[in-house]
């Protein structure tokens, strides 16, 4: 009997850092919002973004390769299936935006912190609907009829 799954525990891990990190890219935004009109909120989205939403993202990053590690170890390549392909250009993409996010945030530009959480919600898109990229539905195989010995035909089972 197997007590620990090391394989679930860091998906469940990879689950909660990168629901922190995208609650925290949407706390920053609408923080950055409040900065012009109050003095005392300036600079706080870029804090926030560069504490929560950054290490976040990058300690998910590190707990994906982890579970892709242990997915193929246990004889399961991910890489091979193609929305994988299509998760992962969206997730470098959007650790790009994510690293360059407070720096814009920092000055009253938005432009990369909205489009690091809109590939945030595009490659958790892609991650909970990957049976539509490119996977054909498998036919039913059809029973074959057989005429039984009194000349009735019989479906194979």
């Amino acid at each position: 009997m197997r007590v620990f799954d090391s394989i679930a525990l860091i998906k469940w891990l990879h689950f909660i850092l990168l629901s922190m990190a995208g609650g925290g890219a949407v706390v920053a935004l609408l923080l950055s919002g409040f900065e012009d009109d109050h003095e005392d909120l300036r600079g706080l989205a870029a804090t926030v973004w560069k504490r929560t939403v950054s290490w976040g993202f990058r300690l998910a990053l590190l707990a994906g390769i982890g579970a892709l590690i242990l997915h193929y170890r246990a004889g399961n390549n991910l890489l091979l299936e193609r929305y994988m392909h299509i998760k992962l250009t969206l997730v470098l993409i959007l650790l790009a935006c994510s690293e360059m996010a407070p720096k814009g945030l920092a000055v009253g530009k938005r432009g990369a912190a909205m489009l690091a959480l809109l590939l945030f919600m595009l490659a958790s898109f892609v991650m909970y609907n990957q049976t539509i990229f490119g996977q054909k539905p498998r036919p039913m195989p059809v029973p074959m009829a057989q005429s039984a010995p009194d000349g009735t035909m019989h479906a194979d089972r």
